[in-house]
This record gives structure tokens, sequence and C-alpha cells, in this order.
């Protein structure tokens, strides 16, 4: 009888295993990922669910920097890539997923800001707004530094920081609008519309939203955009 269970188990586990291996192969996403330097760990996918992040894939690292997980898209969307170093230290990595494969490669010491990804049309677009924002971002340290030196020097004239800095964000904003209408096919507008310029007006929110393709309104970000929008308007209206 004990012998008979041993059998059934191990016919059972191995029937799991096979299964899970179904799985992982019938899913429609697969994440390729290299970490320099990493040796353990536990590497998590995720995506955020209204406030919370939801883990789609985990593996265990012991010795092997290189990794896969796999989940299943319905469309587009913003995924993340989550190091637990078991060190109180967490490292995240987003990127925007769609179907088939993407790679991510960093280092263990910089894992946020070495990361080389290579994969969606979403994110080679997310890319290429990125690397125009950095421009804006060592426009900001510019200023920084300027006013420090004036502020050191007891130059208060010459200078007007909080003038240069809101000319500054101003056009951030309007190459974010600009950005998002100029990519109207792409999911990465309606994303970059709520997650860079929530709080612009309500009338910009909207040339980006009317300016999309049909079927990027339809998309999980097209419709957050939507209610967004709609809810901005209800405030408002309420105030008044």
């Amino acid at each position: 009888m004990t012998k008979h269970f041993k059998l059934f188990s191990l016919l059972v586990i191995a029937l799991l295993i096979i299964s899970c291996g179904e799985d992982k192969k019938d899913t429609n996403f697969t994440l390729k990922g290299h970490v320099t330097g990493l040796k353990k760990g536990t590497v998590y996918l995720q995506k955020q669910q209204d406030s919370l992040m939801v883990t789609l894939d985990s593996l265990a690292i012991n010795g092997n920097s290189e990794f896969e997980l796999h989940s299943d898209l319905e469309e587009p969307e913003v995924l993340f890539l989550t190091l637990d170093k078991n060190d109180n230290d967490e490292g995240v990595i987003a990127f925007f997923a769609d179907k088939g494969v993407t790679e991510i490669s960093s280092t263990l010491k910089n894992f946020n800001y070495d990361a080389q990804i290579k994969g969606s049309e979403q994110q080679k677009r997310l890319d290429e707004y990125i690397m125009m924002m950095s421009r804006f971002n060592d426009k900001n340290l510019d200023l920084i530094k300027e006013n420090f030196e004036a502020k050191k020097e007891n130059d208060t004239t010459s200078f007007d920081f909080d003038k240069e800095y809101n000319s500054l964000l101003k056009r951030k904003y309007l190459y974010t609008i600009n950005f998002a209408v100029n990519n109207k096919n792409s999911e990465v507008a309606p994303y970059l519309a709520l997650s860079e310029i929530p709080n612009t007006t309500v009338k910009y929110l909207e040339t980006i939203y009317d300016s999309l393709d049909e079927n990027i309104k339809n998309s999980k970000y097209g419709k957050q955009l939507k209610e967004t929008i709609e809810q901005r308007k209800s405030d408002e209206e309420n105030i008044e």
C-alpha cells in the first residue's frame, strides 16, 4: 500500500511539473533577464493593479545571473522587474511590455540605472521620450547650480530661479503633450499623459485623448485617461 502510494505521489508531482512547464510555454510574454553580479536573490515580474503591485511570476536566483519570467498579456502595458536581494534593498525597473520577448540586462550594483531594455515597439518610443527628458533634467540641474552660485555671490537680481524653473517646466509639459499627440497610434501616448502630466489642464488632456487612434482610446491607458478627464471635469464642476 505504501509502495503504491509513493508511486502515486511521484506521478502527481511529475504531472504538476509537466503542467507547470506547459503553462510557461503557453504564455504569450517572456522576459529574459541578465543581472551582472547577481548570485542570490529573487526576481519578480509584476504589474500595478489599482494601488497594489501584483506578482505575475517569480524566480529564486541561486548562482545563475540569467533568468526567464513569463506571463500572459491581454494588451501592451507597463510591467515591473523587481529584484529582492535579501538585504532589505529592492530594485525596480519599469518597462513597456507587449506580446513576445523582452530582454533586460543590468548590474547588481546599479540595478535601476544600468538597465538596458530591448523589446516592444512601445518601449522604443518610451526610450525616445526618456532620452529627451534626461536633457530637461540636465537643464534643471544647471538651473539649481546657477541658483546656488548666485546666492553664494549674493546676486539676487541677475538670475530669477523661479522664472527659469517655471519656463523649463512649461517646456517639459508642452514637449510631453506634443510627443503624445505625435504618437497617437501608440499606448505610450495615454500612458505619458497619465504618468507624466496628470496635473496639467483638462484641455491639454483632452487634446491628447481626442488625437488618439480609436484602438488606443480603447486600450487600458486610453480608458484610464478618459476616466481621469471625466473625474477632473466633475471635480471642477463641484468646485464651481
